[in-house]
């Protein structure tokens, strides 16, 4: 009864999401360092351990560690294992072990094993970034123009935002994205005052419309739909082999009629 309570994946998956609930009521600010709740953190803890001690015995060695997915539940468990010092010492700095507490989260990725269809799911993602990579490029270069060109013009006038070519980077990303990029030519406007003619205003929110439509609605639209269009390749080969194979009946089926 024992083993099999600690062999079932189902009792396991349920203290990950319920320790996953600890740690997540842990960074509340009224309820960090809480006494019960570090309690109740470490005996989830104590259990992944045992559970790792169990499936050991009953497995073997070779058994355990021939699986993946154990070996990365064994090292997750393994690194969270010095937050338990503080049960016995006083650490002066925990912040490196609430760190390794935060290990113990990524142990929730054990549900991509239950997604229907998981090995044509990511064989479709591996091939859709394959395919995307071109057009991200073209994107990353684009990107990089834009930053050193409004890093030139604006820099001055706005140097929150292309201040330097990184930041200007970050900015022109923003703007792809069509997030707030309405705020950054404002802002210029409001920065330059009235020393810039209307003209010259109009012409730098005529340059940021450009660079909306041509990162955030082009380029940004264009990887979405090379992206999608290689996920779902997997389904398009799928009907047009029932496609085909439906031709074929009804070729026979029409050459059944004529012969007869």
């Amino acid at each position: 009864m024992f083993k099999r309570f600690f062999l079932s994946e189902r009792n396991v998956l349920t203290a990950i999401i319920i320790n996953a609930i600890i740690i997540c009521w842990m960074y509340f600010p009224q309820y960090r360092h809480h006494e019960w709740l570090e309690m109740v953190d470490h005996f989830f803890l104590i259990f992944f351990i045992v559970e790792a001690i169990v499936k050991i015995r009953v497995l073997g060695g070779k058994g355990y560690f021939g699986s993946k997915w154990n070996q990365f539940d064994f090292f997750i468990v393994l690194g969270s294992l010095p937050s338990l010092l503080t049960s016995f010492i006083t650490v002066p700095n925990t912040s490196l072990l609430m760190i390794l507490r935060l290990f113990r989260l990524i142990r929730l990725i054990r549900f991509i094993r239950f997604v229907p269809n998981l090995g044509q799911i990511l064989a479709g993602l591996a091939r859709a970034m394959r395919a995307s990579v071109f057009v991200l490029l073209a994107l990353v270069f684009l990107n990089f123009m834009l930053a050193i060109i409004s890093c030139h013009f604006f820099a001055g006038v706005a140097p929150d935002f292309f201040g330097d070519p990184l930041v200007s980077a970050y900015s022109i990303f923003q703007m792809f994205t069509v997030e707030g990029w309405n705020e950054i030519p404002a802002v210029i406007a409001a920065n330059a005052g009235e020393e810039v003619s209307p003209f010259l205003l109009g012409m730098m929110r005529f340059y940021f419309v450009l660079v909306v439509l041509l990162g955030g609605i082009f380029g940004m639209s264009l990887a979405n739909a090379v992206f999608v269009d290689e996920m779902t390749m997997d389904n398009n080969k799928i009907l047009e082999e029932k496609i085909d194979t439906l031709q074929e009946q009804i070729l026979e089926l029409k050459e059944l009629l004529k012969n007869k």
